[in-house]
């Protein structure tokens, strides 16, 4: 390591400082108070171990870590351009981490260790990043090309070499820092610059409009003086040409806000999607959650445009009035400007309340139609044919009226400009009907009034997406709710440790062995009266193989589904190992303990057979773990099924691809349960669709595999 780099590198005893040092001069974390970091356990293990540290550590403290690979001849590229970013150089562990906060051309800047920003050459630290990778091939290279090529071409020629012989390589140990998805919104915004890129959009608008006016005076004071001066022309052409970089920085500040817009909300949306409980989205069907997929894209389409267009028209408003007050209407134009923008307003609004009431009406309909082609068979099968079309004319009437009405206050909003027009030329005719009249400031009073009447077409256009975009957001926003939702994230050494919990030493043998520890638990659902569970106490040790018999609505799937996470108790005590939810976190918690639901709670998705056997793990799967996947499934019988697939393995399943039968369905959510490597496996009814034969096989492939079982199902 060079002795720049060795100044600035942390400790591997003081990675977690280098991360929150980091976070902190990047301003990513939220989190207001002083954190004391944990050091590393002393045993890592492998990569995979400190990456889960660091992982860990980073939601710990309230950031996001990505690991990430860089192909040997991206190395320069993703330095200079990557940032923040905590790399492991792999060197002694004295000297070992280096938090890049950023990049230059020649230089980079990264916070040492005494939390200073220092600034060092870039090449010191590509070199370093790539140096293992070169190890065993740069030295032969060197020796190849000393006896081969001149002096003064050999470090293009190495450069060459060394990307044509290492292109397929990738250096590892990087780990990008972002805010958590959940941050608040304006700190993620401010993070992505968007107010930023808002500004330079204005100041780019209100620069672009000040000298189309200023070429415009130049083309009126040669027109009124009667001819035309070679300087004002020049003036006038000079005045056109740069306009050309004013809007190109408008577009490129619009279309750069609207890119960070929508991904920033694209994460949002997904974050939240995947932290709903499954009590908030059980009732709801297939129609409602089309309504909210369908609606936040137009939140982030309608939302980004009508926002850009709106500031654009306000800016031109704006100067718009200073034209107006400048011309002969004078304040009679201003007031009538301003008469007209707050009529406008309130004709949106209305527009916008009856377009909230239509696509109300019109998301029931589109709910109705989707529960209806999903339940056709059954509808069928249970409804006389004389009922099946019950209530659709009324729903058309009332969305033929609330049509009706969003289109008439819309094209009553949409006279607004016009009735501006009108007004604003007849306010012109007193100026025109004296004896001299004044032509000059009747010509700026005349492009003013024309100026704002492209003004307010624009704002109305944008004030019509902005509409859509909120009513939008009224199906979003249960899903941006959710990911501002936080759990405290474990320790690190809890998160990075699998077995800490069932393997921690103690005094008591018995003890030591217990995994699930349940006492006096109580649970009900929000939509009944009485709770589902009261009372209940049970305790699994590491190796059971239980079953769990009783009536239907007795509550056997809710202890399930509180034992994986998946609900939280009301009241009473839970441990997995001796800790709580709390201190593991869901994450850790979930990783301990899974299941395999009813079906009515379990999916086939439209993606590979792999995929779904493997969407626990780590993706994409290396060769061992799709190898593991086909062992087990030839253990559940699945081994007839993957040979009469054309692609095996990598077959696409579920409704756009093979469809499987219910038993193959119910082998297949086993297989996804145990490829996990849980500590618990809960198999809730996952036997029911078996015969004989091939249930004899599933449950011993189950209990060879799966270190502890709680099977569930009726007696």
């Amino acid at each position: 390591m060079s002795p720049a780099l060795a100044e600035v590198a942390w400790p591997l005893a003081r990675a977690g400082e280098a991360l929150e040092a980091l976070g902190r001069a990047a301003r990513l974390s939220t989190a207001s108070r002083s954190l004391e970091i944990p050091p590393p356990p002393a045993q890592l293990g492998d990569s995979a171990g400190l990456s889960s540290w660091v992982e860990a550590t980073a939601a710990w403290l309230s950031l996001e870590a990505e690991p990430v690979s860089v192909p040997y001849g991206d190395v320069a590229t993703f330095v200079r351009g990557a940032g923040p970013v905590l790399m492991d150089l792999g060197n002694e562990d004295h000297a070992r981490f280096v938090a890049l906060l950023g990049g230059k051309r020649r230089s980079v800047v990264v916070v040492d260790a005494t939390r200073r920003l220092r600034e060092i050459p870039l090449e010191e630290l590509v070199g370093a990043l790539r140096r293992p990778l070169e190890e065993g091939i740069a030295t032969d290279i060197d020796a190849m090309l000393a006896r081969t090529v001149a002096p003064r071409r050999r470090e293009r020629a190495r450069a060459a070499l060394l990307r044509e012989r290492l292109g397929a390589r990738s250096a590892s140990g990087c780990w990008l820092l972002r805010s958590l998805p959940g941050s608040p919104l304006l700190h993620l915004a401010r993070h992505a610059r968007l107010p930023r890129l808002l500004a330079w959009l204005g100041a780019a608008s209100t620069a672009e409009y000040a000298l189309v006016l200023l070429s415009w005076w130049a083309v009126a004071k040669g027109a009124l003086q009667g001819r035309y001066d070679t300087g004002w022309l020049c003036l006038w052409l000079l005045l056109l040409v740069t306009l050309v970089p004013l809007r190109l920085l408008g577009g490129w500040a619009a279309s750069r806000f609207a890119i960070g817009a929508g991904a920033l909300l694209k994460a949002r949306l997904l974050v939240g999607a995947l932290r709903l409980e499954p009590s908030e989205i059980r009732h709801e069907g297939a129609g409602q959650l089309l309504s909210r997929v369908l609606e936040s894209s137009a939140v982030e389409t309608l939302g980004s445009s009508g926002a850009l267009a709106s500031i654009v028209a306000l800016v031109e408003l704006a100067m718009c009035g200073f034209v107006l007050a400048a011309g002969a209407g004078g304040a009679l134009h201003v007031a009538l400007l301003a008469l007209a923008v707050a009529v406008m307003a309130g004709l949106a609004w209305r527009s916008y309340t009856l377009r909230r009431d239509w696509t109300d009406v019109r998301l029931a309909m589109t709910h109705d139609l989707v529960e209806r082609m999903v339940g056709q068979r059954t509808r069928i099968a249970q409804e006389p044919r004389e009922r099946w079309h019950d209530g659709e004319d009324q729903a058309l009437e009332l969305y033929l009226l609330a049509s009706r009405a969003a289109d008439g206050a819309s094209v009553l909003a949409s006279l607004v400009p016009r009735a501006w027009l009108l007004l604003g030329i007849a306010a012109l005719a007193p100026g025109m009907m004296v004896g001299s009249p004044d032509t000059t400031g009747l010509a700026i009073a005349l492009g003013g009034v024309l100026l704002a009447f492209g003004a307010l077409q624009s704002i109305m256009n944008g004030l019509s997406q902005l509409a859509g975009a909120v009513i939008g957001w009224r199906q979003a926003r249960p899903l941006v709710g959710a990911a501002a939702r936080t759990d405290p994230a474990p320790a690190p050494a809890v998160a990075t440790s699998a077995a800490h919990a069932a393997t921690g030493p103690t005094d008591n043998p018995d003890a030591a062995r217990v995994l699930v520890d349940v006492h006096d638990l109580r649970f009900g659902y929000r939509e009944r009266g009485e709770p589902v569970l009261r009372g209940c106490s049970l305790r699994i040790k590491i190796g059971d193989r239980l079953l769990l018999e009783g009536p239907s609505g007795g509550g056997k799937s809710t202890l399930g589904s509180l034992l994986t996470g998946l609900r939280v108790p009301s009241s009473g005590l839970l441990l997995l190992g001796g800790l709580d939810r709390h201190t593991l976190g869901p994450d850790g918690w979930r990783r301990r303990v899974v299941s395999a639901p009813q079906f009515h709670e379990n999916h086939v998705f439209s993606a590979t057979f792999a995929f779904n056997l493997l969407m626990g793990r780590d993706w994409p799967p290396r060769a061992e773990d799709l190898e593991e996947a086909e062992t087990i499934c030839r253990e559940l019988e699945l081994g007839p099924l993957l040979d009469r697939m054309p692609a095996g393995l990598q077959q696409m399943v579920g409704e756009t691809g093979w469809q499987l039968s219910h038993g193959e369905r119910s082998r297949l959510y086993i297989a996804r349960a145990l490829l996990q490597r849980a500590e618990l496996v809960v198999l809730d009814e996952s036997f029911a669709a078996l015969d004989p034969e091939t249930l004899q096989r599933a449950i011993a492939c189950v209990l060879d595999r799966a270190r502890t079982v709680l099977v569930i199902a009726h007696p």
